[in-house]
């Protein structure tokens, strides 16, 4: 992988075992909602066509996946979602994250990890997860967005993004650091910053309407302007359709794809859309049990891999 590369082509995904609303989330995650009528079996059975059409769709558009099963026990009703517990990155690096829920907490697997090492070049783990003894979190690309071009990481302070773990991340990776404060209309702060901000090669989505803090915003915005970044402003609206919640990957042929749901692909004008698509095409899939339950969309189900293939 190039060292300056922001979009890869292999993306790590978890087929889930015990997908559902999970309690401990949904008092920081906004998005989550329940409907005690349907049954665990049925939202199960639900996340996983979801999760095998998206996968397919992917893997059928020249996208690498390593697929792997959730492990039964314990039950983890959010590891579909493994962006938030570890990174990789093309030095041969991998961090793991301390997470805010307890239940999370299991979905750091030692034998993906170890999977990972037996494909890929592994030089360094690094483990943030002793953090969690503090009551500091940093979820992972969650909580980050990275411009691993110009070694910038971006995020939104919130109960599980914790400013002091944010630096030891940019000290660690030699980052500088973007921080601010977004809220919803409710003044209820963001839990996640890939919920209202996605970066790609040429362009930035971001609810920038979130960020009241003028000073904040306009550091935020001059960052991205001196990165060359084309901005495409979103609505709390299309935040709530899961619009900021994409990721640009490059292909194996070379070409540039937006990943998202169909959600977050139905909420865009079509003047987003036509700047989405200048350099790039659009993937989208329908997740709507995955996002309604789980309170996360296509790129909370990606972790990306960035280490160099043996």
């Amino acid at each position: 992988m190039n060292p300056e590369s922001q979009c890869t082509s292999f993306v790590l995904m978890i087929r889930p075992s015990n997908f559902g609303f999970n309690p401990e989330t949904a008092s920081s995650n906004a998005f989550q909602s329940n409907n005690e009528r349907d049954s665990q079996e049925h939202i199960q059975s639900m996340a996983i066509a979801e999760f095998d059409a998206l996968v397919n769709k992917l893997q059928e558009n020249n996208i690498r996946v390593l697929k792997v099963e959730d492990t039964p026990n314990p039950k983890k009703p959010d590891a579909i979602f493994p962006n938030n517990w570890i990174t990789t990155h093309s030095d041969g690096s991998v961090i793991t994250y301390p997470m805010l829920s307890e239940i999370r907490r299991a979905e750091r697997r030692d034998d993906i990890i170890d999977l990972l090492e037996q494909r890929f070049k592994l030089k360094q783990r690094y483990s943030f997860e002793y953090f969690e003894e503090e009551n500091k979190f940093l979820e992972g690309t969650g909580s980050m967005i990275l411009d691993r071009v110009n070694k910038v990481v971006y995020a939104c302070i919130s109960p599980r993004t914790n400013i002091e773990l944010l630096d030891k991340f940019t000290l660690l990776k030699d980052y500088e650091m973007i921080n601010f404060l977004a809220t919803d209309p409710l003044g209820i702060p963001v839990y996640h910053t890939n919920v209202i901000m996605a970066l790609g090669m040429s362009e930035v989505i971001i609810c920038t309407a979130c960020i009241l803090n003028e000073s904040e915003k306009n550091r935020l915005l001059h960052q991205l302007e001196q990165n060359g970044k084309t901005v495409i402003e979103i609505s709390w609206e299309q935040v709530l359709k899961f619009a900021g919640n994409m990721l640009q990957i490059r292909n194996t042929l070379g070409e540039y794809i937006w990943l998202m749901s169909s959600s977050a692909f139905e909420s865009l004008s079509m003047d987003q859309q036509t700047l989405l698509t200048h350099q790039s095409r659009i993937i989208h899939s329908p997740i709507p049990t995955i996002e309604k339950y789980g309170g996360g969309s296509v790129r909370c189900m990606l972790a990306e891999i960035f280490l160099p293939l043996k």
